[in-house]
Order: structure tokens, then C-alpha cells, then sequence
């Protein structure tokens, strides 16, 4: 596990990464307004017990965000990487997984979105590759809003040898594709299943659209070429959820 601690922002980051039993927290630099919130926000629980606390004024927290242009909203935390999750491990302990992978996508404040959206619709977890991870981006866990602590997050060194194992694993692979034939509501989604998403410019890349067994679609108004990869997989996410309820 990669020890190195790092700086993350924002009311939302801050509290689930104190909330979570599995986040080393080292530090938190908060206001004296943003230490009450805390306490109001969880009157039942001591979430600052255990932790170094160091009371700044707001000024003094911007240090934290000028570079990324945030709001730190008072709250600020040095903490250490949570333990990688192994896919292997786990999907020999599920059954009717649903996992995301995404394909070639780098913007940090997508992938936050995206992992919230995960978090919110029950999503099993996100497969991505390593390099392509920002796991020390504020802005990431700001826009993830303290959904990272609760999903599982899988860095891999190669999507197309990954994908190429799960399907030998029986999952089935679904590519989104504005160009796909077709709508992904006219799909029977049962079984373990990879929901793969390329990068907003270019798409998926050619190789791996290939390991997909079906390419399919969100119908959307034609005159609007397509949606931020956050809020198509939100949709998929919603949708897919909902199904299990019915």
C-alpha cells in the first residue's frame, strides 16, 4: 500500500474520510466554525478523537486550494492511502456484480463525479487504470463529495487484459457508444456485468471496444451530440439500480 500522505479539501472529503474506519487520518486543519459543524453533524460521535487538530483561520486554509482554484469550505486533512482492493479477491465472494471501467478517462473532476454517482446507485466498483488514476487530486475527492471512502476502487495495469479475464470469469461487457445499435434500457441486465466508458474525446480506444459484446447507447435528442461522461454514467447508474428494485 502506497504510505505517502496527501491533502485533501472540503466539508464532504473531510467528514467521510473521518467517518471511515479503513482512512488513516493524520491531520485536520479546520476553522473553529467547521470543528462545531463536525460535532453537530455527529453528536453521537467523536470524529476529531484520535486525531491531530489544528485550528486555522480561512486565509490561512487557502494555501490548501490556490493552486486548484477550491473551496475548502474550512476543512482541510492530510491523509494515507486506503488499501487497494484486489478484483480478483472480490468477485470470487459476489454474484450479480456490476462494475465500471473506464476506458482512456484522466479528468479528475469526472472521475469524482462519477465514483458519487457509483456510491449513490450501487454500483459494485471501478475499474481503472493505474496510471490514469488521480488519487491524490482535491479536486477529486471535492467533486466525489466523500463518496470515495465507500467504493471500490480496483487500479489495474491493463484494461484490455482485465476486461479479457472478467469475460472468462462470465461478465458480460457493454460498451457505451454514441454509435451504438442499441438503447441500453432494451438490454436484459442480469448476470455480472462491465459497464466500459471511454474518454470524452476520442471514446473508447478501438482495441478495447473490441473486447466488448455489446456496444450500446443513451437515446438522447439528436440535436445534442453527447453528454459529460458523469452524467451518462449517473443515468446507466440510476437506471440499472432502479431495475433492482423492481
Amino acid at each position: 500500500m502506497n504510505k505517502s500522505p496527501f491533502f485533501i479539501v472540503g466539508q464532504h472529503a473531510v467528514i467521510e474520510a473521518l467517518k471511515n474506519p479503513k482512512r488513516k487520518v493524520l491531520r485536520v486543519f479546520l476553522t473553529e466554525e467547521s470543528k462545531k459543524n463536525i460535532h453537530r453533524k455527529n453528536p453521537n460521535k467523536n470524529l476529531l478523537e484520535n486525531v491531530k487538530i489544528y485550528f486555522k483561520t480561512k486565509k490561512e486554509l487557502d494555501k490548501y486550494t490556490t493552486k486548484e482554484n477550491l473551496l475548502h469550505q474550512g476543512y482541510v486533512a492530510e491523509i494515507e492511502h486506503l488499501e487497494k482492493p484486489i478484483l480478483k479477491e472480490f468477485i470470487k465472494r459476489q454474484n450479480n456484480i456490476t462494475l465500471v471501467c473506464l476506458d482512456g478517462v484522466t479528468d479528475a473532476r469526472n472521475i469524482g463525479a462519477l465514483i458519487r454517482s457509483a456510491v449513490s446507485f450501487n454500483i459494485d466498483g471501478l475499474i481503472i487504470k493505474e496510471r490514469h488514476f488521480p488519487s491524490e487530486s482535491k479536486l477529486m475527492y471535492k467533486a466525489a463529495s466523500g463518496s470515495i471512502e465507500y467504493l471500490n476502487i480496483f487500479e489495474v495495469s491493463n484494461i484490455n487484459s482485465t476486461l479479457k479475464n472478467l469475460k472468462d470469469k462470465n461478465f458480460w461487457v457493454y460498451g457505451f457508444d454514441g454509435d451504438g445499435k442499441k438503447d441500453f434500457t432494451k438490454i436484459d441486465w442480469k448476470g455480472n456485468n462491465i459497464l466500459l466508458f471511454g474518454s470524452e474525446g476520442s471514446g473508447m480506444h478501438l482495441h478495447t471496444s473490441k473486447y466488448a459484446d455489446y456496444l450500446v447507447k443513451i437515446s438522447i435528442n439528436k440535436k445534442i451530440e453527447s453528454l459529460n461522461i458523469s452524467n451518462s454514467a449517473a443515468i446507466v447508474f440510476h437506471y440499472l439500480n432502479f431495475l433492482k428494485k423492481i
